[in-house]
This record gives structure tokens, sequence and C-alpha cells, in this order.
């Protein structure tokens, strides 16, 4: 059984940064992929960014392009996400996931086998 554990949210300003990371844990523990997904309240679930564990490509939505970076460390069973230049917006509770079957439709959550439970983000303007 895997285990994912995000922690570094937090209250921040507009402008300001965050740096979440995601700690995953389990004997078999062999993803081909792992994302960021947010949630605001009252809003669906929204795909943030996902990066390969088996090469080095990394996808971004379009509201983070430019602003967030997603990165890991394989060797520590870990997942980052580098959030400057935070907007109100980007306010929303926080997921890491993990996909275990390969897939081109990676923005989707339905694709992804294991999930954290969340770290709040709050940004205020």
């Amino acid at each position: 059984q895997v285990q994912l554990v995000e922690s570094g949210g937090g209250l921040v300003q507009a402008g300001g940064s965050l740096r979440l990371s995601c700690a995953a844990s389990g004997r078999t523990f062999n993803p081909f992929y792992m994302g960021w997904f947010r949630q605001a309240p009252g809003k669906e679930r929204e795909w943030v960014a996902t990066a390969s564990w088996i090469g080095p490509s990394t996808w971004y939505s379009d509201s983070v392009k430019g602003r967030f970076t997603i990165s890991r460390d394989n060797a520590k069973n870990a997942l980052f996400l580098q959030m400057n230049s935070l907007k109100p917006e980007d306010t929303a509770e926080y997921f890491c996931a993990a996909g275990r079957t390969l897939t081109v439709h990676l923005t989707a959550p339905s694709v992804y086998d294991d999930w954290g439970q969340g770290t709040q983000v709050t940004v205020s303007s």
C-alpha cells in the first residue's frame, strides 16, 4: 500500500512563495508519474502539474506555467512544488497523486491511483 503525505502549505501574501513537499512510502511505490492537484471550496479538483517518474518530462496547467515548478527526488520518493508569485486565486487544498498506469491523460484525476490527504494553501491579497 502506498501512502502520500503532503506538507508545506500555509498562509502567504500575494506575490510570495511556498514550497510543497510530498513524501511517498510503501513497498510497492513505483509510479510512472506524479502530479499536483488543487481544489478550492465549491470547485472541482483542478490539475496543476505532473512530472514523469521515469524521465525528465514535466507538464503544467496554463494557470501556473511560469510561476510553479514541479520537481522530484526519486531516491527519497519525494515530489515538490515550488510556487512563486502566488495569487489569491491559487488558494486551495493541494494534493499530490501518483499514477501507475501509462496514459496520455495526465490532467485527469481518474488516472491517478494514490492520493495524499492534502495541504492548505491560502494566499491573501
